[in-house]
């Protein structure tokens, strides 16, 4: 039993990443699936597919490296809110990363978003991690 689904999932894709992995796959949850479409839709991820077979499924998703560098798109993946310790913000209090170069993931009470929508809704939540 994991404890902390997110914490797991970033750890997999970090660990993936240092190890030049072309596909990782994770064992699947409804956040974590949140995660991936957002990873996804921002451009720091290739593809990712949901496999809905065995009891909880699994997500395969497809790491996207620079063509002449070869270096990973994504830079650091850092959790912040943890099951020990929540940190939850105000939507005028939203944290900008890497001065707006990088992503919050924010869980808010109209779903799993990045810190830029939730300022657009007006809705506050707790920061789940970092992406840059």
């Amino acid at each position: 039993m994991i404890t902390d689904p997110i914490a797991d999932y970033l750890t997999r894709v970090r660990n993936a990443i240092m190890a030049s992995h072309r596909v990782v796959e994770i064992p699947a949850s409804k956040i974590t699936k949140e995660i991936t479409k957002i990873l996804f839709d921002q451009g720091y991820i290739l593809s990712y597919k949901f496999d809905d077979a065995g009891f909880q499924g699994t997500i395969k998703i497809a790491l996207k490296y620079d063509k002449a560098t070869k270096a990973s798109v994504i830079k650091k993946l850092q959790r912040i809110s943890t099951p020990g310790l929540r940190k939850y913000v105000g939507a005028n209090d939203m944290p900008r990363v890497l001065n707006g170069l990088g992503i919050a993931i924010v869980s808010t009470s109209k779903g799993v978003m990045t810190n830029k929508q939730a300022r657009e809704e007006h809705v506050g939540g707790e920061v789940l991690c970092y992406v840059y």
